[in-house]
């Protein structure tokens, strides 16, 4: 994969490639380049579909000792990608993770023609629901992410609701979920991740602050919801479109808030 240096080390990045307006797409914790593949596989004709791997969990190039890695940290990453890559009225695209706030609120959206937020994480739902706390967790428990590695390899274990069991309808394949869990081998891998959950009360409050600024953002944003899943509660989506002053809110049927692996081809359209 291509890489490029930002601030806080490499990231690596899918490119579809094309003369298309930008499309970036951002996953959560820990998710890399292919949780995209089917919408990017719809969108591509049209678009340049970009996926760049954050530092939670899935990434296999280590940030700096120094890296900020907090969730304004993390929301400055993505505007270093889009400088570096020469990106201009991009789209970015958020599932789980909440970065899209404090991407705003920092004042770092020159290069954003336009938001689409997924089930992502909200003011009242950092970090979401049991699972989130869960993950949190784990960040400070001795082997607590050798012991996330081991459960979420198990398909039984992954459809608990403390663990996966809310965040994909129809499950996360089994290939998959072993090539996001492989980097948490690392040591390097493993000090990035637990930088960030550590960080998880400060992150709390960023998203508390940076919520109100929501309102100075006037273009387009798309606020696209599961219907059914409780990991990201409906009223915190309708509440997050409500803070754009041009946002629409739509809610897709058969999926949890792994849009893009349960329903790829709805979240495209």
């Amino acid at each position: 994969m291509p890489e490029v240096e930002v601030t806080a080390g490499p990231v690596e990045y899918g490119d579809s490639g094309g003369e298309g307006r930008p499309i970036v797409f951002l996953g959560g914790l820990p998710h890399d380049e292919r949780l995209w593949d089917g919408v990017v596989a719809e969108l591509s004709p049209r678009f340049r579909c970009l996926t760049p791997v954050l530092p939670l969990g899935a990434h296999r190039r280590p940030m700096r000792p120094d890296a900020d890695l907090s969730l304004s940290g993390l929301s400055r990453i993505v505007t270093d990608f889009l400088r570096q890559l020469d990106l201009r009225d991009a789209i970015v695209c958020f599932n789980d993770w909440g970065g899209a706030q404090t991407l705003v609120a920092n004042g770092e959206t020159e290069r954003v023609g336009g938001l689409i937020l997924v089930s992502c994480e909200t003011e009242g739902n950092y970090p979401p629901g049991l699972a989130g706390r869960v993950a949190a967790l784990s960040g400070w428990l001795p082997g607590g992410f050798a012991v996330m590695r081991r459960v979420l390899r198990s398909p039984a274990l992954r459809r608990l609701p403390l663990t996966y069991g809310q965040m994909s309808k129809n499950g996360v394949p089994d290939e998959l979920m072993r090539g996001w869990l492989e980097p948490l081998r690392r040591g390097e891998i493993k000090r990035d991740l637990r930088r960030y959950v550590r960080d998880v009360r400060r992150g709390r409050r960023e998203m508390r602050a940076a919520t109100p600024a929501l309102r100075s953002f006037e273009r387009p944003v798309l606020v696209v919801w599961d219907a059914e899943g409780k990991l990201m509660p409906n009223s915190e989506g309708r509440r997050l479109a409500a803070s754009f002053p041009r946002s629409e809110y739509v809610e897709l049927p058969d999926c949890y808030t792994l849009i893009p692996l349960d329903q790829p081809g709805a979240l495209a359209r």
